[in-house]
């Protein structure tokens, strides 16, 4: 093939041409050219522009086809594939998705409409339950147990179910939920996966599945959903709501809506209103899965479901859950295998704890319940502006059920649009008042401690970690602040050194000394 020449000022002009083209600066109008070259190649175009593409000069008594490297392996690419080639061989019958279980529960149907926050309504909904203890006579030993966000009722093994719970050791005879003196309730929340209705759940109105017709839920909405269950067992009162994480938001959204019929609150590494942080990891977490080409938009079900995706999103959420100290310590800079070269899959052992931890995790919780269920985080906001606005909300909603109207299908308040111009730093000078990170000197925003104002005479007990890089330790003492602020006087806050705990976030599954202990003290 005869070979052709360009002079460095061809090339300026091919340079000058795709700038043009492309709005860009280019690199070759700061790279000296040579003027003859045996490197190139006959120009292609490529909408009206020439382009050049360069030919890699051959090692001297290289043979034809013989790669300067071998290639690399790439096991964990594999392990998704096979993984991936399994659940396509399932039975259609069944459908490849798993069962999400985590064993027997008791579940209770409410058949009333359960108008929710944001617009949405579920005609009918379950709640599955675990119970431990016994209720006393006037059913004032009650205390209601909230889960994170991934957790299920499965909080302490049961006689139908001896698996351990996510909370084994808290609970229990003389334990810091002692089991002599109260009867505690756990549920799944609404928007779950294992027994409440969710979005793998079917919908009365068509018989299909929710999917990604599942509407849009919030924190109060779940708290609603349970206090039914309450109504159902005819409880009035709790003794106490104790939740950590996203039970912990869950606990103080009881007393704030439900102040006569909470005695306590333990609210655990949790807050009052998500900050931007946690809201930016669970949005990456939710858009690598919403990458995934299983995830169909939801529409998943009887097929391949979004496994990558979910093992990369709880990979991510890890990393937001322990701390960088407890890791230094337990895995450093070691590698798995420091006899092999470097690889790009799972190397360091910090690499192939993440790993296991999203293989765990992958096909034992639904996608979308991990959507919805991270959204309503996002969401929670105990401030009395956005209280207001989604009572004025469901009155609205109410009316139009009343009237025996609904939202058309296309209605464009039921879907969210990007913005039309790309986001710009906004102005500081319409900041808001309070300290943007809420730990600053100005303390809670006043719309926070106004929200919190229900809580006045609720004793409470606010916990947090300083290795808490998810719910920072100032989150709680914001938390505790706002209240004492609206009055009470009977505020416990307990802050736990990374002397005392280098666990970060998940200190509340294992700190048992002083999560358990503080936790009993204060319940008395």
């Amino acid at each position: 093939m005869k070979v052709r020449t360009c002079s460095a000022a061809q090339l300026r002009r091919v340079s000058t041409s795709l700038q043009t083209a492309f709005h860009a600066p280019s690199p070759l109008s700061q790279v000296r050219i040579r003027p003859s070259t045996s490197s190139l190649k006959t120009p292609t175009l490529q909408h009206g522009v020439r382009l050049f593409q360069s030919q890699p000069a051959r090692r001297s008594g290289a043979s034809p086809g013989e790669a300067s490297n071998p290639a690399m392996a790439f096991p964990c690419l594999d392990a998704l594939e096979t993984r991936s080639a399994k659940l396509e061989a399932k039975s259609l019958s069944t459908g490849p998705e798993p069962t999400y279980t985590a064993g027997v529960t008791e579940v209770f149907r409410c058949k009333d409409p359960l108008l929710l926050d944001w617009g949405g309504v579920l005609p009918e909904f379950d709640i599955a339950y675990e119970t431990w203890g016994k209720m006393n006579s006037d059913k004032s030993n009650v205390i209601l147990l909230y889960t994170g966000l991934s957790a299920s009722s499965h909080a302490h093994s049961t006689e139908s179910n001896p698996q351990p719970g996510w909370w084994e050791k808290f609970i229990g005879p003389g334990a810091c939920l002692d089991t002599n003196k109260y009867f505690v309730i756990c549920t799944n929340v609404i928007g779950g996966c294992f027994g409440s209705t969710g979005p793998c759940s079917i919908d009365p109105a068509d018989g299909q599945r929710y999917a990604t017709r599942f509407p849009i839920l919030t924190m109060e909405d779940m708290v609603r959903a349970q206090f039914r269950l309450l109504d159902h067992i005819g409880i009035e009162k709790i003794y106490a709501s104790v939740g950590s994480s996203m039970g912990g938001m869950q606990s103080l959204a009881a007393g704030v809506l439900f102040p006569s019929r909470v005695g306590r609150i333990v609210s655990i590494s949790g807050c009052a209103r998500s900050h931007p942080y946690s809201i930016a990891m669970r949005h990456t977490q939710r858009q690598v899965l919403m990458m995934d080409p299983n995830w169909n938009r939801g529409f998943y079900y009887g097929k391949v479901p979004p496994h990558a995706g979910m093992k990369l999103a709880r990979e991510i959420a890890t990393v937001t859950y322990r701390s960088g100290p407890e890791w230094e310590q337990r895995f450093g800079r070691r590698r798995a295998d420091p006899t092999k070269p470097p690889a790009l899959c799972p190397d360091f052992l910090i690499e192939t704890y993440l790993d296991h931890a999203g293989e765990k995790f992958c096909l034992t919780y639904d996608p979308n319940s991990l959507l919805y269920v991270s959204k309503a985080m996002d969401l929670f906001d105990l401030g009395l502006e956005t209280q207001e606005a989604a009572t004025q909300r469901r009155a609205e909603r109410e009316k139009l059920i009343q009237s025996g109207s609904s939202p058309k299908s296309n209605d464009p308040s039921c879907s969210l649009t990007l913005p039309e111009s790309p986001y710009s730093e906004q102005p500081e000078d319409g900041a808001d008042e309070s300290s943007p990170s809420g730990h600053g000197d100005l303390g809670p925003p006043k719309d926070l401690i106004a929200g919190l104002s229900s809580l006045r005479d609720i004793p409470t007990l606010v916990m947090g970690v300083a290795s808490d890089i998810l719910f920072p330790a100032w989150q709680q003492r914001e938390v505790a602040n706002a209240i004492r602020l609206t009055g009470n006087k009977n505020v416990t806050h307990v802050e736990l050194s990374e002397e005392q705990s280098m666990f970060g976030h998940d200190t509340f599954l294992l700190d048992l000394k002083n999560v358990g202990g503080n936790v009993k003290n204060f319940l008395g």
